[in-house]
């Protein structure tokens, strides 16, 4: 059975509607008629041009958007029509890493503070066994517990996102979707993240929704590849079978827009 079980996922945004609240005069449909599955370990990498409906499909799947249609069941549970003790339950083993490093984080929280925030949401821990646990996740990731008292602006980008894998990391959930999580950094940067979400899948047992409008760093990371064009997944398959013998037009137009991936 799948981890995440996704069944003609639709979401529609009305568009066009005036301040006085008058009628909308059309509607965008974001997520179209989206059907997925997601094994228990693996990566499936979301890929596609910024407004194919790729972040607003991971949004959907972890219940922070309402969708208009459809179904997404999280190792057998139906997410959609769980009650409030339920979701809080499914909260715990479905995570999502944020785009922007600089917004996702409170300027006015320590480290510490953000990092386990969940933590005290979830779990009824004495302030010292949060602290041990933030400490540990933040060496995880790569930093060094004096970060613990130090607020987000003292932090590069890389780091801040460091400390937002962190956060993600806090419950240890099972499914995490990583929403562009290199976009917003320098090439070099990114690729160091790109290893360390590798590095803590395997440490962590994790299993990810990776979406990005890079053909390259999907390829790298994932082991399965989606395409989205227009709201409509147009193409699954194998990352290997997706790079070496693309069906669909617009995949082959991604392809060729990055020789680095070898299609010609």
């Amino acid at each position: 059975m799948p981890l995440v079980e996704v069944r003609s996922l639709t979401k529609i945004f009305p568009v066009g509607t005036s301040a006085f609240g008058g009628a909308a005069r059309g509607e965008v449909r974001a997520v179209d008629d989206v059907s997925l599955e997601i094994h228990a370990g693996e990566t499936l990498g979301v890929v596609g041009e910024s407004g194919s409906g790729k972040s607003t499909l991971g949004r959907l799947i972890l219940r922070l958007v309402e969708p208009t249609a459809g179904a997404v069941r999280f190792d057998g549970v139906d997410v959609l029509t769980a009650g409030a003790g339920q979701m809080r339950r499914l909260r715990r083993d479905m995570q999502i890493i944020f785009q922007d490093p600089f917004g996702s984080l409170d300027p006015r929280m320590t480290v510490e503070d953000i990092v386990v925030e969940p933590l005290i949401v979830h779990e009824r821990k004495a302030r010292a066994a949060r602290r041990r646990q933030a400490a540990e996740l933040l060496r995880a990731v790569g930093l060094d517990e004096s970060a613990l008292a130090r607020y987000p602006h003292e932090f590069s980008g890389g780091q801040r996102q460091r400390v937002g894998i962190a956060r993600a990391l806090a419950l240890r959930p099972r499914f995490i979707v990583a929403d562009e999580p290199v976009s917003a950094l320098d090439v070099s940067v990114g690729a160091q993240i790109v290893n360390l979400l590798a590095q803590l899948q395997r440490e962590f047992q994790l299993t990810y929704l990776f979406i990005s409008h890079s053909m390259p760093v999907v390829r790298y990371l994932a082991t399965r590849i989606a395409v989205m064009y227009r709201g409509k997944l147009v193409e699954a398959g194998d990352t290997e079978q997706i790079i070496s013998h693309p069906q669909h037009p617009y995949t082959r137009q991604l392809l060729a827009a990055t020789p680095e991936t070898g299609y010609k």
